[in-house]
């Protein structure tokens, strides 16, 4: 495994901490593999992200977004009072608690999240605001400038 050290940036560089926040956190191995989870382009400006949750209900998925980071959490609720009278003899179906947080664009928010067939789908979009979009500045020639007669030079040459 590589690992890069990213401190001399830190010396030289203003404005940039968060960029390089990231880029520590992407390389650390530390990233958990569950669940298993795609990350699609849907149009221009649509992503969707899918989490495999199969097994959790409802309410015991959480999806906050806060600043430019996603967070979805799963908890299992604990078996309440010994509903379930089935012993498990082997748990191949994993039930276990999960965090996975993603980072989000500047301009990126959530806009939908649904769960079907064990998928949990949270769909984003990029909203630019129009102030931050391009424009286009049109470009006057100087024969387009309209010219200011004075009339004190009229009367001086009178």
């Amino acid at each position: 495994m590589r690992t890069y050290d990213l401190a001399p940036f830190y010396r030289s560089t203003v404005g940039f901490d968060r960029l390089f926040s990231l880029l520590d956190r992407a390389t650390a191995d530390a990233s958990p593999g569950y669940p298993p989870y795609n990350i699609e382009r849907t149009g221009e400006n649509a992503y969707r992200i899918t989490v495999a949750v199969s097994g959790f209900a409802l309410d015991e998925l959480s999806i906050v977004a806060k600043e430019n980071t996603l967070t979805i959490k799963g908890e299992k609720a604990a078996n309440e009072n010994g509903k379930d009278k089935n012993e498990v003899l082997y748990r191949g179906i994993a039930a276990r608690a999960f965090e996975r947080a993603f980072q989000l664009a500047d301009f990126v928010v959530v806009k939908n999240a649904s769960l079907e067939h064990g998928l949990l789908h949270v769909d984003l979009v990029r909203e630019i605001p129009e102030a931050k979009k391009p424009r286009s500045i049109p470009i006057s020639t100087g024969a387009a400038t309209p010219r200011v007669v004075d009339g004190s030079a009229e009367k001086a040459a009178a």
